[in-house]
């Protein structure tokens, strides 16, 4: 087994914290950070295909802080990437300046379409439609007739080689000046962009209500609807974005269950997992 270096988080600061991890700096190490995983996802297994997944992208030459290494810290691992200085998230810029919220909207509209229209390495990215269908396959907490039904509109999906971030959303592009960046692209993979627009819509409409969800992106429930409001409006060119929406909530219902397929809920997510699922089911698949 390769010998990672062992970190001593009392060299460290800690400057962040989000729904995956925590991230820290050293002053003796200025151009760095540190990225530590929650326990469920700080194994050998995760954190190496995290690391690996950054080398790739920045292969298809997306806008990417570089990842140096993997490092231990006490029996979890780690990664330490390059530090972008000045750095904020739309997220943060939209809490900081409520102002702009749908000016970073638009903005994470336009860096998405050239994200989605960048060729992907489908030798190397896993494919998103066949990942669903595993997911769906194996989601105990989707009752058999809901199975059949979103396993139907899944494989009626086109198959496309479209880059997708896998977890697309305010907080994963971050700003330094005016120059753009990439974070968490454990979940890139390739397929229909609707994919990641449905993350987005869950995130700004099923989920905005929740106030941990409002807590971990520092948004309020009004700011969530604005911004997904600005993004519609300037994907699809119209004011009227209603069949987009319908389609978007298709996808985050999906999305829901895609989660299976990277890590294992606990039996209180399942629950949640599986009443959400039925909502959104009933919703936009049995409201044609």
């Amino acid at each position: 087994m390769e010998d990672y270096r062992l970190i001593d988080l009392n060299d460290y600061v800690q400057v962040g914290e989000g729904g995956n991890g925590t991230t820290y700096v050293n002053p003796a190490e200025p151009d760095a950070i540190l990225k530590v995983n929650n326990a469920r996802l700080s194994t050998l297994e995760n954190v190496k295909h995290e690391y690996d997944v950054a080398k790739a992208v920045e292969d298809l030459g997306l806008p990417v802080p570089q990842v140096h290494e993997i490092v231990r810290v006490g029996e979890a691992y780690a990664t330490i990437t390059q530090l972008i200085k000045n750095k904020k998230s739309l997220s943060r810029i939209c809490h900081d300046e409520p102002q702009r919220t749908e000016e970073m909207a638009r903005l994470l509209c336009r860096q998405g379409k050239e994200l989605f229209a960048t060729p992907c390495n489908t030798d190397f990215f896993p494919n998103r439609k066949e990942q669903m269908l595993w997911a769906i396959d194996h989601a105990g907490f989707v009752s058999r007739k809901n199975r059949k039904l979103l396993r139907d509109f899944v494989e009626a999906i086109p198959e496309s080689s479209h880059c997708l971030h896998g977890d697309f959303q305010s907080g994963n592009l971050i700003l330094a000046g005016d120059r753009p960046y990439w974070i968490d692209l454990d979940r890139f993979a390739y397929g229909d962009p609707m994919f990641d627009i449905g993350h987005l819509f869950q995130v700004c409409q099923v989920y905005a209500p929740m106030k941990r969800v409002q807590d971990i992106f520092h948004m309020t429930l009004d700011q969530f609807h604005r911004f997904w409001d600005a993004f519609a409006k300037e994907y699809t060119g119209e004011e009227d974005h209603s069949h987009f929406d319908w389609q978007a909530g298709r996808f985050a219902c999906l999305d829901i269950i895609l989660r299976t397929k990277f890590v294992s809920p606990t039996w209180m997510e399942k629950i949640f997992f599986g009443i959400y699922v039925r909502r959104l089911v009933k919703q936009y698949f049995r409201n044609e």
